[in-house]
């Protein structure tokens, strides 16, 4: 993004304490007991849309950063735009506004355009202002062909975008805003051809080729981004897959690593290569996953094998998957929706809140 997007982009609570070693510590309680200073926190809200996606992210200034927004009306691919307070993805969004004590959504980034991601936000805009519009290019005619309605959703969402301000996302580019520094890793199939700070460096881990795309005309065009916060960082890849993803990091790591890490394609099989992992080398990765939705067994297994820790929305049914421990698991049935917190400290420490149990799990700095 060149300096007037930049410019353009600035004007618009629950962790424990971590000790001095390298082991995630357990705490309890809820956001009002916390200790620190909320007020330094980068806060991260895993919201559960049911195996679509919706995170929301807000610095310790207050300004706000949702990536994605769900699926539109009661959930599903075939749900429209309906009454916003009847629109389940985008109350949930709400609530987890209103615990962060936002009053309006600032950047808002669209992923893809797959209903499960985007169609939400056509009724969140009616409960809540949003500022910037962040996507890539159009769907295609192939999109519209595999996945029948996006184009109708698609040109529901340009006209509410094109009110407010919009930005087209392209590889390389980066949003300085108040508290965070957003790069842009891959956008409409194209990935970064620079390594950001942290990367460069070649990956022996890459012997595999990737893994295939499960869906191959608009997952691959994901807008992907890493996001730093001091010493903290956190990648996001929607639901990137295909080569794009494998060329994050392999024959190169172009990204660095990220102590966070929202899993590609919600944990499905097509984010399972453990040549990304190896690279980015995450301490905490996270599935935006429904009951059979993402989370599937060769992603798992890569965690274990790896030693990440996953941490779940859902608690998967899929076929061979064995489940990360309940306590790393926001719902163990599809009648509750709680959010996974995450609270991030500028020396890279972190906090990870199941909002299930109120149960916290820190992580110290690297």
């Amino acid at each position: 993004m060149g300096a007037g997007i930049v410019a353009a982009c600035m004007a618009a609570a629950c962790s424990g304490t971590a000790d001095s070693g390298n082991t995630p510590q357990s705490t309890s309680g809820s956001a009002s007991e916390n200790t620190d200073d909320a007020s330094g926190t980068l806060d991260i809200y895993f919201i559960d849309v049911e195996g679509g996606k919706a995170t929301l992210v807000v610095s310790p200034s207050g300004e706000s950063i949702l990536l994605d927004a769900g699926f539109p009306g009661p959930g599903g691919f075939d749900g429209t735009p309906g009454a916003p307070d009847k629109a389940r993805d985008a109350q949930r969004i709400m609530l987890a506004a209103r615990d962060a004590g936002i009053s309006r959504i600032d950047h808002l980034f669209i992923s893809h355009y797959h209903a499960d991601h985007f169609g939400g936000v056509m009724e969140l805009s009616q409960l809540i202002p949003i500022v910037e519009f962040v996507d890539h290019a159009a769907p295609s005619a192939e999109t519209e062909a595999r996945v029948p309605g996006t184009l109708a959703l698609y040109q529901q969402y340009a006209a509410l975008r094109d009110r407010g301000q919009h930005v087209l996302a392209h590889a390389g580019d980066r949003m300085a805003l108040q508290d965070v520094t957003i790069d842009v890793i891959a956008s409409d199939g194209v990935v970064l051809t620079t390594p950001l700070s942290g990367g460069g460096a070649g990956n022996n881990a890459c012997v595999s080729g990737g893994v295939p795309a499960q869906e191959t005309t608009e997952n691959p065009l994901s807008t992907a981004i890493r996001l730093q916060f001091g010493s903290f960082t956190y990648l996001d890849a929607g639901d990137l897959s295909g080569p794009p993803l494998y060329a994050l990091t392999c024959p190169i790591n172009m990204i660095g690593q990220a102590d966070v890490y929202a899993i590609a394609h919600h944990g499905g099989e097509d984010g399972s290569d453990p040549s990304l992992f190896a690279a980015v080398q995450p301490r905490v990765a996270v599935f935006s996953n429904g009951t059979r939705k993402g989370a599937q067994a060769a992603t798992l297994t890569t965690l274990r094998d790896l030693g990440i820790a996953g941490w779940q929305l859902h608690r998967t049914e899929n076929p061979g998957a064995e489940n990360m421990p309940d306590g790393q698991i926001a719902n163990l049935d599809s009648m509750s929706s709680a959010w996974i917190k995450l609270s991030a400290r500028r020396d890279g420490s972190f906090s990870m809140t199941n909002g299930r149990t109120n149960q916290t799990v820190s992580y110290p700095a690297r």
